[in-house]
């Protein structure tokens, strides 16, 4: 992870219009810094080993290589780096793909520039951000009974509903009066009684099945 002021981001997209206005987006931000640009999912994995960012905005629909592919790819390699999905379509399949591959946020591309920059510096610390567009489709497209528990503690229900809300651990530690350490113990019971691997998929996991109130 990035430990200086500056977030280094880099854009995947293979429209040249919407890398460009996106490109013209960062440079309004002083801690945003665009350090590639990529037009399919291939290119974006080749750049990644050269340019090392810190948070990717992916587009999900492209040639050659898709950004659900992409996504998987780039993190199998460098797992620190954060994947913010942007698309213009909120199917649930997509949401879902992207979010399991391990995309941290999931955002369409009518967000604002001042969302937008504000989910890169969310990201850049390990934070989710669903657009609602995102969550709605997660949620309507879902018709399956209510999912029980998996026997989950009162403590790791609050812990997980915080998680959704998208605080961080230590958010979480200073909500619930616990040390970071018992905040990380609780997400990792928590990822094993769901059969999820990442904070990502827990989110989507527990607004698929109504596991909190949103």
């Amino acid at each position: 992870m990035n430990t200086s002021q500056t977030i280094r981001v880099m854009l995947v997209d293979d429209h040249n219009v919407v890398r460009s206005g996106l490109a013209t987006f960062l440079r309004a931000y002083e801690d945003l810094e665009l350090v590639g640009e990529a037009k399919n999912g291939l290119e974006a994995v080749r750049l990644c080993h050269e340019k090392r960012p810190d948070v990717i905005l992916m587009d999900l629909m492209m040639p050659e290589m898709d950004g659900i592919a992409a996504t998987r790819a780039i993190l199998a390699d460098y797992p620190d780096i954060k994947i913010i999905a942007m698309t213009s379509f909120e199917e649930e399949e997509l949401v879902h793909g992207v979010l399991a591959a391990g995309a941290i946020s999931y955002l369409l591309k009518n967000v604002s520039s001042d969302e937008l920059a504000t989910a890169i510096r969310a990201a850049s610390l390990g934070r989710s951000t669903l657009s609602p567009e995102a969550a709605k489709a997660l949620i309507i497209a879902t018709r399956l009974p209510k999912q029980p528990l998996f026997d989950l503690t009162e403590r790791e229900r609050e812990v997980l509903n915080h998680v959704v809300q998208g605080n961080s651990n230590q958010q979480i530690a200073d909500a619930l009066v616990i040390s970071v350490a018992t905040v990380k113990a609780h997400i990792s019971n928590i990822l094993s009684k769901l059969q999820v691997s990442s904070r990502a998929e827990v989110i989507a996991y527990a607004i698929k099945h109504k596991l909190v109130s949103l």
